[in-house]
């Protein structure tokens, strides 16, 4: 029987944890934009100049806004701005841009945005500048939750870009099909991102394992999601992927793979919570090794780490029993039947006193699982006390018990046979009385 996914396991595999992070730069010089122009730029776009009197004005509005002085620097590009027609493409672009850092920095986002469109609006400029900023669009966007212009733009750096695709770019691609719900489409971004990283030779970003086992969760794929927690082990070592490795083995039906993981993980001290030490104890159960998962229970029990509670003193005990120590399940299940309404529990009691010829301890168990109440099967408690009754000689109250019992179908044919032979063993012994007495 596989253990299946806790709740925490759900959240943590259908969480967005990507470290794919909005790279804006803090500052900008212009002269440096113009250096990569023309190192890289092709030679069939024609860049017009920034020329010096607009560099001093923008770099007047940088050094305020590097001081703090928010109001002060956008006044200072306001100046710039209204001369904005007797400017070449390049400088618009540049003063825009400085609009978008300043707005950037001072966490007003929209602005950002608005300002950082602008600049690629402005024909021609450089081509290392255009796509920088492009770049910046996209993640700039897919942090406000736009995810079509994250696209848009992607594609748009894509046209301009010579040579192969970078990783990066198809993580935020799969990024935002990811938070727009298009999880095919973000399978096969993110699939070709960890697959070129790998070709190669490099480790994968977490990140981006990340997101490729939330995608696959996603989509219902339970082979592909263990496929990259494997990755996840391997590669990072998280107690994390332990147990989400594990929980993926129990979803796909591989409860032996399940244990070993879930076993492993807590040899290396990675299993502390609740949570995952009830689900280990109850895979030593169904995979026949009640024992190891008692000792698990109980120490986690007596160390605070599980609660003293109905379900959990009642498997203690259950587990006990499995393994064949009746004496250490009598405690377990004391404390369990303390705390549950119905008497099902004192029932169990009662049959574990009656298996080790404990009479008096077997009768008064039965009584409280009479008085209880709620039986799933009401007629074993008077079958179990008849018996007792019977071991400890008392005949009649046995027979009376017995009489019970054979009024429920489920205990029936065992009462019936039981009073038989305690009618014949009642009739011997009073014979034997008579004989003894005349």
């Amino acid at each position: 029987m596989p253990i299946k996914l806790s709740k925490h396991l759900l959240a943590a595999l259908t969480v967005m944890a990507v470290s794919t992070v909005v790279a804006v730069p803090t500052g900008l010089i212009a002269h440096d934009a113009v250096a990569q122009t023309k190192a890289s730029d092709k030679p069939t776009r024609k860049v017009p100049t920034l020329r010096s009197k607009v560099y001093e004005q923008l770099s007047r509005a940088q050094t305020a806004a590097d001081e703090g002085k928010i109001a002060e620097a956008v006044s200072i590009l306001a100046e710039v701005e209204d001369k904005k027609d007797s400017m070449n493409s390049y400088e618009r672009a540049m003063m825009y841009n400085f609009y978008g850092f300043i707005y950037y920095n001072d966490e007003q986002y929209e602005e950002a945005l608005d300002a950082f469109g602008q600049v690629v609006e402005q024909q021609p400029i450089p081509r290392k500048f255009e796509m920088s900023t492009l770049f910046s669009l996209a993640q700039l966007h897919l942090m406000q939750g736009n995810y079509e212009q994250t696209i848009t733009y992607l594609e748009r750096w894509e046209a301009l870009n010579e040579g192969d695709i970078p990783p990066k770019n198809l993580v935020i691609k799969a990024q935002a099909y990811y938070q727009d719900k298009q999880y095919q489409k973000a399978a096969e971004f993110i699939d070709n991102a960890v697959a070129a990283h790998e070709a190669q030779g490099m480790i994968p970003d977490e990140g981006w394992l990340i997101l490729q086992r939330a995608v696959y969760y996603e989509l219902k794929n339970p082979q592909k999601v263990k496929n990259v927690l494997v990755k996840l082990v391997k590669l990072f070592n998280e107690p994390k992927y332990w147990i989400q490795l594990a929980g993926m083995y129990g979803e796909l039906g591989e409860e032996r793979k399940q244990l070993a993981i879930m076993e492993s993980a807590y040899q290396q001290g990675y299993i502390d919570n609740a949570a995952d030490i009830f689900n280990l104890a109850q895979l030593y159960y169904y995979h026949r090794a009640p024992y190891k998962g008692a000792l698990l229970m109980e120490q986690a029990l007596n160390d605070g780490t599980l609660e003293k509670n109905l379900r959990n003193w009642r498997f203690l005990g259950q587990s006990w029993q499995l393994a064949k120590e009746n004496e250490k399940a009598i405690p377990a299940l004391t404390e369990a039947a303390a705390l549950s309404e119905d008497g099902e529990l004192d029932a169990q009691l009662a049959q574990i006193y009656l298996n080790a010829n404990k009479w008096d301890q077997a009768i008064a168990a039965a009584d409280k699982a009479m008085a209880k109440g709620q039986l799933r099967n009401p007629g074993l408690a008077h079958l179990i006390k008849g018996m007792a009754l019977y071991n400890q000689k008392q005949y009649a109250k046995a027979l009376n018990q017995l009489a019970e019992a054979e009024k429920h179908p489920k205990s029936r044919g065992m009462a019936q046979q039981w009073s038989k032979f305690v009618e014949s063993e009642k009739i011997s012994q009073e014979r034997l009385d008579a004989e003894m007495s005349s």
